[in-house]
């Protein structure tokens, strides 16, 4: 419970963030364990309905996210069932992740990753901790930690300090 405060506090003034990681983690939780599947099924399909449909953000709730994630605008956001998002990580509208070729392997974000809009991250790759894509930027590689990476295809245009 204290994660969901701290994570509300965290996107203070951003509404639809709020709304989004609200519904999110309510039915993520449910999807998680069989008696609520069953019993709750009809919030699974409002999450869907709401969140997906309307909201144009296209995250199933059994995508693993860590927590005090971020969604800014949110519409056009796209990510692949079986992508792995670590803790303080945020994303912008219109950016896709997910799988390079079909039954291929989805991407692993590292921890504290910022992800610009309108970003493709694609294919079995990880992106490090720390780490900055730029906006508009098409990730199809590994990204080490501690980087900003932009362009298409995207490259390290800066090593950050820490």
């Amino acid at each position: 419970m204290t994660s969901i405060i701290s994570e509300i506090k965290n996107l203070s003034g951003n509404t639809k963030g709020i709304f989004f990681l609200l519904f999110f983690r309510t039915s993520a939780y449910i999807a998680k364990r069989k008696l609520l599947r069953i019993l709750f099924f009809w919030f699974r399909v409002l999450y869907k309905f709401i969140i997906q449909w309307n909201l144009g953000i296209d995250i199933p709730d059994t995508v693993k996210i860590g927590k005090n994630f971020r969604v800014y605008h949110g519409m056009g956001l796209v990510i692949h069932e079986n992508t792995v998002i670590g803790e303080h990580v945020t994303l912008r509208h219109n950016t896709t992740i997910g799988l390079k070729k079909e039954n291929g392997k989805a991407p692993l974000i590292g921890n504290n990753v910022d992800i610009g809009a309108n970003a493709v991250i694609i294919g079995e790759i990880k992106i490090g901790d720390n780490s900055i894509v730029a906006a508009g930027s098409v990730v199809i590689s590994d990204i080490p930690s501690n980087v900003i990476v932009a362009g298409n295809p995207a490259r390290i245009v800066k090593e950050l300090c820490v």
